[in-house]
């Protein structure tokens, strides 16, 4: 696959030729394998492999095979393990620690809709995967539970904030793993594990029940996929609103996963490889999104050079500010919990700044934000009337090692977050689908590359449509 953009292995399989989830659940229905079967080759690989990685923070191996002899719902995930990231969304039994010591007493009483739909439909669930604290950063490196490290390098970090996920995936733990992404969560692991990650529109996937500022606006739950069938079925099972949600995406109008089957026909590409204002760009993340431009070209779509509608550091201002927001109402709610006031060991330094800069501002403040996120997305909005899709790199510089992102010192995070999330975070703030697709240069360090694609509100169908033709080129 060097050279190539496309997914990891060729479809059907994952990282050590094991089958993806798609091809699991056939497996499972044909009487090839038996559920409790597959289950048990997960636990196991989850067991030797883990150690190494720490991705995986909670488990109930138990508990999944109880389900699996008590018989499983005959659903398109029939028999398939999975992992569930740990943070805004629960796993009934386990921990919901959103990777805070604050939290780390705290169980969950109940599935979240997304697991519900998950179960629903017949996957396993085996536990829950490290998070940096409440998701507050693109490395996942929390003081709670320890750094999870990457699997092509276990210097290097899995990104954040579903580093945990991204990394099970990548060393072949489970074929699939829940992920969310409130400015570049799915998108800057996929890239750095080299996987394939797609944020779903703005209201796609609904966060009961878990209400908070980001999840209706800015955040949003899919999964890190090592092939784009498996991703485009995850979103049938998990896709559409609960009455009552506050936002809701446009009606596709037939499954994900036909969608991604269809030809994309011929698209107008439009080809970013800096921001204004932005951080500098490294080359081997340039020349990456230039050669997925010239194999898009190859396959007969039209591709030109755009410029970028927004400014990082706008968008990092904005979104800080919902954020902040949310963390103080997070804080706040736990310690009414608890009955008393915040500990110097409860939260991290990082957090510690944010909590203490946003609870002093005036609700006004964030109303300011808001209208603001309308504004932004106005402005990247009209890019669509010229083209298409918008394609960039994932990062704008490769995969950092761990401790670049030490969330011990708030300035280191305050000047290399925004490194990783410049062409990413645009796209949770306007509520816009995007995909990375992985890109195996490698880099310099040997790692893999991210290319990202980027679509207007509703515009899953055409991200995955032309992601398939990416993954048959690159198989």
């Amino acid at each position: 696959m060097r050279g190539e953009a496309g997914t990891r292995r060729a479809a059907g399989t994952t990282t050590g030729d094991q089958p993806d989830a798609v091809a699991t659940a056939a497996a499972v229905r044909s009487g090839e394998t038996d559920a409790r079967t597959v289950t048990e080759e997960a636990i196991a690989r989850i067991e030797e492999r883990d150690p190494g990685l720490h991705a995986v923070v909670h488990t109930r191996f138990e508990a999944a095979l109880a389900e699996v002899a008590a018989g499983l719902p005959d659903g398109p995930l029939h028999g398939v393990p999975m992992l569930v990231k740990d943070l805004g969304t629960e796993v009934e039994g386990l921990p919901a620690t959103g990777g805070s010591r604050l939290f780390s007493e705290v169980t969950a009483r109940r599935d979240s809709e997304l697991v519900a739909r998950y179960r629903r439909a017949g996957a396993v669930i085996l536990g829950t995967t490290n998070t940096p604290e409440l998701g507050l950063n693109a490395s996942t490196e929390p003081a709670l539970h320890g750094p999870t490290r990457n699997p092509w390098n276990h210097a290097y970090s899995p990104g954040g904030s579903s580093g945990g996920s991204a990394a099970a995936v990548a060393a072949g733990m489970v074929p699939v793993a829940h992920a969310s992404n409130g400015g570049g969560s799915i998108r800057i692991p996929a890239a750095a594990c080299g996987l394939f990650g797609l944020k779903p529109s703005r209201g796609r996937v609904s966060p009961a029940p878990r209400p908070t500022t980001l999840s209706g606006l800015v955040s949003a739950h899919h999964a890190l996929t090592t092939t784009v069938r498996d991703s485009a079925l995850l979103l049938d099972v998990v896709a559409g609103p609960l009455p009552g949600d506050a936002f809701a995406a446009p009606d596709p109008g037939a499954p994900f996963a036909e969608l991604a089957r269809r030809d994309p026909g011929r698209l107008r590409i439009g080809l970013l490889t800096t921001v204004p204002d932005g951080p500098e760009v490294h080359p081997d993340c340039a020349r990456a999104a230039r050669s997925a431009a010239e194999l898009c070209a190859r396959l007969g779509h039209e591709v030109v050079e755009t410029t970028a509608r927004y400014r990082p550091a706008d968008v990092a201002v904005t979104s800080a500010m919902l954020m902040g927001a949310d963390v103080v109402s997070q804080i706040d709610a736990r310690l009414e919990q608890l009955g008393r006031p915040l500990a110097d060991d409860d939260i991290e330094p990082f957090t510690r700044v944010l909590y203490e800069s946003y609870r002093a501002r005036p609700a006004a403040d964030v109303s300011r934000a808001l209208r603001r996120v309308q504004e932004i997305g106005w402005a990247v909005g009209a890019a669509f009337d010229e083209v298409d899709l918008l394609l960039s790199p994932t990062l704008a510089q490769p995969t950092p090692p761990l401790g670049t992102l030490d969330t011990a010192d708030p300035a280191s995070v305050y000047r290399h977050a925004s490194v990783y999330s410049a062409f990413t975070s645009f796209c949770n703030l306007t509520g816009m689908p995007a995909m990375s697709v992985p890109f195996f240069g490698p880099d310099r360090e040997g790692l893999p590359l991210g290319v990202q694609f980027a679509g207007p509100l509703g515009g899953e169908g055409t991200l995955l449509a032309l992601a398939a033709q990416l993954e048959r080129a690159a198989a």
